[in-house]
């Protein structure tokens, strides 16, 4: 337990923890969601996969406060979020729903959908195989950096680092997608030792890209 706070406050539900503050908030995503800008993002990069129809379906197994998945729903994916924590799920809930309101997100969130619960048990029960798997699962070594923002700091006090990584990627295998993206600090270990097939590499963090064969173990 954390000592924190979740109140309605006229900018929207936020969490409070002493002087620390999260609310979500995609209106500080406009500029990235240009498509100027867009194009050049990593996670849109990776996520590209050839003759993908248009009504292309992407998972985002570790949600958190949605910025990933508004990066792929402005690129036309459809995306489905899920979220374990539900306090983490409320304040994304409700950016979505305040995101709706604006001009400039209203079509890029109703892309976006939320379910609630674990990952590994949600990629199973999906009715439908999806195109695109995204993993950003927190890690302890993420924990130790000097650079960790205060609103990172709050939310890894709610969620703890992924202690099933072998479980976590089996699950998004075995939803049967054609991709599977991972989000890793640029130095940091593949997810449970899967070597990607290619990575694309920022200046401090990589995607590592995995497109599943059904030779391929999981």
């Amino acid at each position: 337990m954390i000592d924190a706070e979740l109140r309605m406050e006229p900018e929207g539900l936020t969490l409070r923890s002493g002087e620390m503050a999260v609310r979500g908030d995609f209106t500080k995503m406009l500029r990235r969601l240009k498509p100027q800008n867009l194009a050049r993002e990593l996670l849109v990069r990776a996520a590209r996969i050839k003759d993908c129809p248009p009504d292309k379906i992407a998972v985002d197994a570790t949600a958190g406060l949605g910025e990933d998945s508004i990066l792929l729903a402005a690129a036309g994916w459809n995306v489905w979020m899920c979220e374990f924590d539900p306090v983490i799920s409320a304040l994304l809930r409700d950016a979505l729903r305040r995101a709706d309101k604006v001009p400039e997100l209203s079509e890029t969130v109703s892309r976006m959908h939320l379910l609630e619960g674990d990952s590994r048990t949600l990629l199973a029960e999906l009715p439908f195989r999806p195109d695109l798997i995204f993993l950003d699962p927190m890690f302890p070594e993420r924990q130790k950096s000097g650079l960790v923002k205060k609103k990172a700091q709050l939310l890894q006090k709610l969620e703890k680092p992924c202690d099933d990584e072998a479980g976590l990627f089996r699950a998004a295998a075995k939803a049967g997608p054609r991709k599977i993206v991972v989000k890793r600090p640029l130095k940091g270990p593949f997810l449970a030792g899967v070597r990607p097939d290619y990575s694309i590499e920022g200046k401090t963090i990589r995607y590592d890209c995995i497109t599943l064969f059904p030779e391929r173990s999981v």
